[in-house]
């Protein structure tokens, strides 16, 4: 099976040794994103929910990329460096996704790359495409 790397302009460029996503079959994996504003590369100004609305709209930007979207989200990891945050999680999410819902984790962490205060990450599942027999 091969795999393709997804690319866009639309969500930040990778800072590592790592692709914005790698598509394998029908399964695409959306690497990690931090709520850094794609056109300049330095995190987004404002609270916590202006960070996680940010990584949402990276993660988004990511999938769309892919050729999917939230709905075809099948497992999201929430990393936030304090977790008394993840009620704004919960709200800002209910704006992006429609039920059902991913399986999804969240999970406290030390620190972040950038400095960001949360990161995101997740699992697609994209349609099969039913051909006439």
């Amino acid at each position: 099976m091969t795999k393709d790397i997804i690319q866009t302009d639309k969500a930040p460029q990778a800072i590592g040794t790592y692709s914005q996503a790698v598509k394998v079959g029908h399964t695409v994996y959306l690497s990690g994103q931090i709520p850094l504003v794609p056109e300049t590369m330095v995190l987004v100004e404002g609270d916590i929910a202006a960070q996680i609305t940010r990584v949402f709209d990276n993660l988004q930007a990511v999938a769309q990329a892919a050729g999917g979207d939230f709905a075809d989200v099948v497992k999201l990891n929430v990393f936030l460096t304090d977790l008394a945050n993840f009620p704004i999680v919960n709200e800002i999410m209910g704006r992006y996704f429609q039920q059902p819902y991913p399986a999804r984790a969240a999970i406290g962490v030390a620190a972040l790359p950038k400095g960001a205060a949360v990161e995101m990450d997740a699992i697609m599942h994209l349609p099969t495409q039913e051909y006439p027999l």
